[in-house]
């Protein structure tokens, strides 16, 4: 008797996390050994809610299949939910197990960031304690490109290509004016600088901006901020600056907290404020027009400039994550394994609990001595992975998109 299967979304949208989706789904109706894919909304929440949705009545052919990989953002709906440790408190898990076994489903699959791991190790542990023959499979999702044991992931690849269009036009702008101007692009990527480093990717095709980078893994020193873009004045008139949200400005520098303070569930603090404040202190500081821009989640889910290789990858990770399952395997998360010169990538595995709650920083021997940019070996790391294009389904010229 074939068995069911579950899949879930997790953590921030994407441009690619519904091409993983549809990667679980296309493996599974190619198995003999799978019935019905079931899908989850918002993550573990529908699971514990029992609220599944049957995924082979909802997308039940290739044109809406190709429809569902092209749409941005999570289709099923996402969270952000911090699952107690079972042996506090199990009540959660019982009902997600009766959720479970009340449609056979006999594997599991967790599309999300270091937090969702948390979930798929968690969920592992206790199918296993309680003797629950359920397979759990984590597949890899992030813009901030910030997880354990793998060489990228999904959704990283079309940010950075939005992020390095969105700052080339940017400078487009700027340069315009004969006025100094300088405009800080504060880039999302928690406390990681891969978003932000990857801006640089323009240096490739002879662009000068950015023409600074500032990224979370060095110390920022706002006296060296400044005396950078002076220099920089000295033969541009217009500078532009990315910056990652997660760079700390000492607070005496600032004279207040520039932060709200916020956090969410999993304790980590709201980043959004640097680009303001940077832009505060060169106005004081500097005097000449300066403006700052906060690309915010614009970056998560700009499926216009998508990547056909972060796309292809993502469907691909899903599909492998399908393959390990029916090979027995459980408590994983599907990881990228990279081969250069040419690019290429297979698929690996390893421990969810190895990527749950910790974080992949950006390598400080990419990072140039001057800590204000990257060197080259960054740029050939980023350039495979932004390559390719996908562009929407249009309908009346304008994006059309899946929704459930």
């Amino acid at each position: 008797m074939a068995m069911n299967i579950a899949v879930a979304q997790s953590g921030g949208p994407t441009c690619a996390i519904n091409a993983s989706l549809v990667g679980v789904i296309r493996e599974a109706l190619a198995n003999e050994e799978i019935g019905t894919v079931f899908g989850s909304p918002n993550g573990i929440e529908g699971f514990i809610k029992d609220r599944l949705v049957n995924l082979n009545e909802r997308m039940p052919d290739e044109e809406t299949l190709e429809l569902v990989r092209r749409t941005p953002s999570a289709v099923l709906g996402s969270c952000r939910y911090k699952l107690p440790d079972h042996t506090e408190n199990d009540h959660m898990y019982r009902q997600v197990a009766e959720c479970l076994k009340k449609r056979q489903i006999g594997a599991l699959f967790y599309i999300g960031g270091n937090d969702s791991m948390d979930t798929v190790m968690k969920l592992d542990r206790y199918f296993k304690e309680t003797g629950l023959p359920i397979r759990m499979i984590g597949i890899p999702k992030t813009i901030d490109n910030d997880l354990c044991h793998t060489d990228h992931t999904p959704g990283f690849g079309s940010a950075a290509k939005y992020v390095t269009t969105t700052l080339q036009e940017i400078a487009r702008d700027s340069m315009a004016y004969s006025v100094r101007s300088v405009t800080i692009v504060e880039i999302m990527g928690r406390n990681a600088g891969w978003l932000t480093a990857s801006s640089s990717l323009l240096h490739a095709n002879g662009e000068e901006a950015p023409h600074l980078t500032y990224l979370p893994e060095t110390p920022f020193l706002v006296e060296k901020f400044l005396d950078d873009i002076r220099r920089v004045q000295e033969t541009h008139r217009s500078v532009i600056v990315a910056v990652s949200e997660g760079i700390e400005i000492p607070e005496e520098a600032v004279g207040t907290n520039y932060r709200s303070g916020a956090k969410d569930i999993f304790g980590h603090r709201y980043l959004s404020g640097v680009g303001k404040c940077l832009e505060r202190i060169v106005s004081r500081e500097i005097g000449c027009k300066v403006r700052s821009i906060e690309l915010n989640v614009m970056q998560r889910c700009a499926s216009h400039i998508a990547s056909l290789t972060d796309l292809e990858e993502a469907e691909g990770i899903g599909a492998a994550a399908v393959k390990a399952a029916l090979n027995g395997e459980t408590g994983k998360m599907m990881t990228f394994v990279r081969q250069d010169d040419p690019y290429k990538i297979t698929f690996g595995a390893v421990d969810a609990g190895e990527v749950a709650n910790h974080e992949k920083k950006f390598p400080i021997e990419w990072i140039n001595p001057e800590r204000n940019g990257v060197l080259p070996a960054a740029i050939d790391y980023f350039m495979p992975l932004i390559s390719g294009e996908c562009y929407p389904i249009m309908k009346n010229g304008l994006p059309t998109h899946f929704k459930l």
